[in-house]
């Protein structure tokens, strides 16, 4: 016991949660288990909720002796929350690297979304967005993804989930595709793949994968339809353009309840011209999708400004009149820092 305690805090124990069901009969075998002890494990740790690998009853005890000697179920509470006057929530987690990654929770009537980060930190240097400011720390493994939902205290009243937090879910595909695959497996939480959004910067060298390996939706992330200015605010536009990312989308069905949308923060005077609402419907012209219009949440030092409520209504009609369904997204805790792009733990973590 002394031994095992000691593995705890010293982070020598292994999580076993976020482990898909292959991965777990790789483990079985090691122990000498039937092969269907991985489907028992699996149970615990997704339907069951166990926190305690004793808990795992129907593995016979010597077996689970063995296993709690190099692991832990190794779900994470939050460190602390943030509650907005709108009723949003964003939870502080720590990361077994000992960084610290941030999940916004929303609920709106009937609905309740979690979005959920992928990443610590972010490599992509987007300038509109606090986490790219503060550069990749480090990949979350698909249990740290997971465990921003198993671990919030709203879980039961989840609607959806979307890859929408800190982080470009691409530049982690491994680690996404297991946690998705957990997500929606039979032997895993069995959530329909409609309650599920992944979205992307444009790494057209992941897309294919996200798309070929699971039936979730699809949000890019466009914020210019003109490949030179969308490259001066979206660095990875040099590596992969937007236009290839469209011709990937484009080999694929959304005609059905698969959806693919595109996100756009609207920068007052910068990318909300005529040109840019016909260069748009040029670019999209012929793909079944739709387009969330986002408010630009200032931060510091950024010289970009959001329109007032007329022009983004008036962006939003004019889009709608060349045939794409366009919506304006509410922006949601913004007072606690966790509307879109405002996510970031620059300053917390090691040392």
């Amino acid at each position: 016991m002394a031994d095992n305690m000691n593995k705890r805090i010293s982070g020598g124990l292994k999580p076993l949660y976020g482990k898909t069901l292959t991965q777990l009969g790789v483990l079985a075998a090691e122990l000498g288990l039937p092969r269907y002890a991985a489907g028992q494990m699996a149970a615990w740790l997704y339907r069951k909720g166990v926190d305690d690998i004793a808990a795992m009853t129907d593995l016979p005890k010597a077996a689970r002796t063995r296993l709690a000697e190099e692991y832990e179920v190794g779900l994470r509470a939050p460190v602390s929350v943030a509650v907005s006057k709108d009723g949003t929530k964003k939870y502080l987690y720590r990361t077994m690297s000992g960084e610290y990654i941030e999940s916004a929770y929303i609920p709106d009537g009937d609905r309740a979304t979690l979005c959920v980060s992928s990443q610590e930190g972010c490599r992509m240097g987007c300038r509109f967005c606090m986490t790219g400011r503060q550069g990749l720390k480090g990949q979350l493994t698909a249990g740290e993804i997971l465990n921003q939902i198993a671990s919030l205290p709203e879980r039961d009243k989840l609607t959806n989930v979307v890859y929408m937090g800190m982080g470009e879910p691409l530049d982690n595909i491994d680690e996404v595709l297991h946690s998705l695959e957990i997500l929606t497996a039979d032997w895993g939480y069995g959530w329909s793949p409609t309650r599920i959004t992944v979205s992307t910067s444009g790494v057209a060298s992941s897309l294919r994968r996200l798309l070929d390996e699971s039936r979730v939706h699809v949000a890019v992330s466009l914020h210019n339809p003109f490949p030179k200015q969308r490259a001066e605010i979206m660095p990875i536009e040099k590596a992969y353009s937007i236009h290839e990312v469209v011709d990937i989308l484009r080999e694929y069905d959304f005609g059905g309840q698969r959806r693919v949308s595109f996100e756009y923060i609207v920068l007052s005077g910068m990318n909300d011209s005529p040109a840019h609402i016909k260069e748009m419907a040029r670019l999209l012209d012929g793909l079944k999708c739709r387009i969330n219009l986002i408010r630009f949440h200032k931060i510091p030092g950024s010289p970009y400004f959001s329109p007032g409520d007329f022009e983004m209504e008036a962006f939003r009609d004019a889009l709608s009149r060349k045939g794409i369904i366009t919506t304006i997204r509410a922006s949601r805790g913004e007072d606690i820092q966790a509307a879109c792009g405002l996510l970031s733990t620059a300053g917390r973590g090691k040392g």
